[in-house]
């Protein structure tokens, strides 16, 4: 007879082998009616780490809830240890509106951990640090390019311990980033609650980047077989580039901007990556790289103003 605990979350029982739908009430919308947060729970027979999956914190940012579906289709709540616990829309107002924002024009990354009774994206941070983060001891965090720009795949975490790194290795993103998450980003909150996060970074937001997708699914994998929660021949992870500093080329002048480098391209220092003209092509002003390093993000709306990101270089020796 298995010994291990049923989970309760949202007033209900996840026995050991289960995998179940919760509703959390989050809100009434101005219709009257309740919008809920959807979490999906598999709680394995077998003791093990619990792992948190998140997307679509920015409601725009979409590859992540893709990444999550094609998660949760491969994994048996039988076969698993430990237990997963998935919310692939975490800001509900602003997928349903496509935007990356609240209804009040908060971002909800920088409102955790939140508080029960602030502001309407406050309460939903504080929500899903009650219910999902507080219950882990890893989390992945979903995010894509924001405002015109695609991102190549990275993942961000704190490189400085070593069983983060470890993880993040696993994962096998093309870059991993080194730093600290801004004040009221969920994977600061997580690592205050003593959950180790990483960010996973990639694609555009309102569109499903393929490649991203399936880069995404492939480092969730990796990580839970490195964790011990699913079996499974044990694939070398792909080679990533560490980074500990990234930097922005901003548009010197505005105008129309013709990038000339790609996502994943070593760039050196002063190396011109792209150009802003006028409509005619007259008045050009190379852009320059400011250090060397990957190309990890760029803008894709060709209109650009003076001082707006355009290029954005992880710093790796070249």
């Amino acid at each position: 007879m298995n010994s291990r605990r049923a989970l309760r979350l949202g007033g209900k029982r996840i026995g050991p082998g289960e995998r179940k739908r919760v509703e959390l009430p989050v809100a009434r919308i101005t219709t009257g009616d309740w919008l809920a947060l959807s979490v999906e729970v598999l709680h394995g027979i077998e003791p093990g780490p619990t792992l948190w999956l998140t997307g679509a914190i920015h409601g725009d940012e979409i590859d992540g809830i893709e990444i999550i579906r094609r998660t949760l289709a491969r994994l048996d709540a039988e076969a698993l240890s430990g237990t997963v616990i998935a919310v692939p829309v975490v800001n509900l107002f602003g997928f349903v509106s496509e935007s990356r924002y609240l209804p009040d024009r908060r971002d909800l990354n920088r409102s955790f951990p939140g508080s029960a009774t602030g502001s309407l994206a406050s309460r939903l941070a504080r929500m899903l640090m009650d219910e999902v983060v507080a219950r882990g001891d890893w989390g992945v965090d979903f995010h894509c390019g924001s405002d015109n720009r695609e991102n190549l795949p990275q993942v961000r975490a704190n490189l400085d311990d070593e069983e983060t790194r470890r993880i993040a290795r696993a994962f096998g993103a093309p870059v991993t980033i080194h730093g600290k998450a801004p004040d009221g980003a969920l994977r600061k909150a997580a690592l205050e609650a003593e959950c180790r996060a990483l960010v996973y970074e990639a694609g555009e937001a309102g569109r499903f980047t393929e490649s991203a997708i399936v880069r995404g699914q492939d480092g969730v994998g990796r990580m839970l077989r490195t964790l011990g929660m699913v079996e499974g021949e044990e694939q070398p992870s792909p080679d990533t580039v560490e980074s500990r500093r990234t930097r922005w080329v901003r548009a010197a002048r505005s105008g129309i901007c013709r990038i000339g480098v790609a996502l994943g391209e070593r760039v050196r220092t002063g190396q011109p990556v792209g150009e802003i003209t006028d409509p005619f092509g007259d008045g050009g002003e190379t852009l320059a790289a400011r250090c060397d390093g990957i190309v990890i993000g760029r803008r894709v709306n060709p209109l650009v103003y003076q001082g707006e990101a355009v290029v954005h270089v992880a710093q790796v020796e070249a």
